[in-house]
């Protein structure tokens, strides 16, 4: 285990065989009785999640009852943790949904933005149509948001970070971290975003999988994320996205979720283990490539899987096509990580 509380060395390009950037970062594995497994860098620095919060997010939403009430099932508990791509799957779950409770995209809080998908993003430019708030890799999020307002009866100002929904998510993360949350930013969709440590929500990713400390009526509640998200890999991302690509090459359940700026979590229900990791510089090919190796040292992905290849191992080529340099994790990384296996 490293005590050493600066950014470790973890993901590196090289051209040539020769290093020519490195990326630093910090990283966590939590275990059985919460117990850290190994960690690299500075865990107890405060981060902000991003969208690695969104299974957090979506808690209130089934503990309120607002789920059965409006009849959701696994497809837009699935969408409600996604940071998707804006492609029609994903797009038509949302509205029908929202069509099914009374709103559309413009009540959403979001803000517009174009699909990732470049396809649906050529669609539209195509047909002469714009972008909505529907296209927001956030826009399942705030369905649920909305959801929980209206089944509440409560103002859907749903972004104030003092509605009683935003409170509430602060209080589930304090409960999942062990931590007192007090600091927040506003994320990209214009909802809060509570600070808490890396050690902090790697612990609350473990604390997913720990029956007796959920409690029966949020491990019901978690499960259902859970296995939304496992079911619908796409629905959480999107085709050829980390997220959905990493949880459908898995040997054992695994949940793995991004966020913004380097963040990346994982939860593995059958071994007990939560994951947080951040790269310092908010690089995400490195996150990618960090929680491949990982999972692939906690030994839920095989080393030879294309998808290890692709994120972690993966070939740098020129306009040319020639081989100029790779991807990779850095020696202190690869070796420290043996401790997982």
């Amino acid at each position: 285990m490293s005590h050493n509380p600066t950014p470790f060395p973890m993901i590196q390009l090289l051209r040539n065989n020769f290093p020519e950037s490195v990326h630093y970062g910090s990283a966590v594995v939590v275990g059985a009785g919460n117990k850290t497994l190994v960690e690299w860098g500075e865990v107890d620095k405060m981060i902000f999640p991003r969208s690695a919060m969104k299974i957090i997010q979506a808690i209130p939403l089934i503990e309120s009852g607002a789920v059965d009430t409006y009849r959701l099932g696994a497809q837009q508990l699935a969408i409600v943790c996604s940071s998707h791509q804006g492609s029609p799957i994903h797009t038509t779950i949302i509205k029908n949904w929202l069509k099914g409770i009374g709103f559309s995209e413009k009540d959403l809080k979001c803000g517009i933005q174009p699909p990732s998908d470049r396809f649906e993003r050529q669609k539209l430019r195509d047909s002469g149509e714009k972008p909505s708030e529907l296209h927001n890799n956030c826009s399942g999020k705030h369905a649920g948001f909305l959801t929980f307002s209206k089944h509440k009866n409560l103002s859907f100002e749903y972004n104030e970070v003092d509605h009683p929904l935003q409170m509430k998510i602060r209080m589930v993360l304090e409960e999942l971290s062990g931590e007192k949350i007090e600091n927040y930013g506003i994320d990209g969709c214009s909802a809060p975003n509570f600070m808490c440590s890396l050690r902090g929500l790697a612990s609350a990713m473990h604390s997913l999988t720990d029956r007796r400390r959920l409690g029966k009526i949020r491990s019901k509640s978690v499960e259902g994320i859970l296995q939304a998200m496992q079911s619908y890999p796409l629905l959480v991302a999107g085709t050829g996205r980390a997220c959905s690509e990493l949880m459908m090459a898995m040997i054992s359940p695994v949940i793995v979720k991004t966020g913004a700026e380097g963040v990346f979590v994982a939860v593995l229900p059958e071994k007990g283990i939560g994951v947080a990791l951040k790269i310092m510089d908010g690089s995400m090919r490195a996150a990618e490539a960090a929680i491949t190796l990982i999972l692939v040292r906690l030994g839920v992905l095989r080393g030879d899987h294309p998808v290890v290849n692709k994120r972690l191992f993966c070939e740098i080529r020129n306009w040319s096509g020639k081989l100029t340099g790779y991807v990779s994790p850095t020696e202190r990384f690869w070796d420290l990580g043996k401790k997982l296996i």
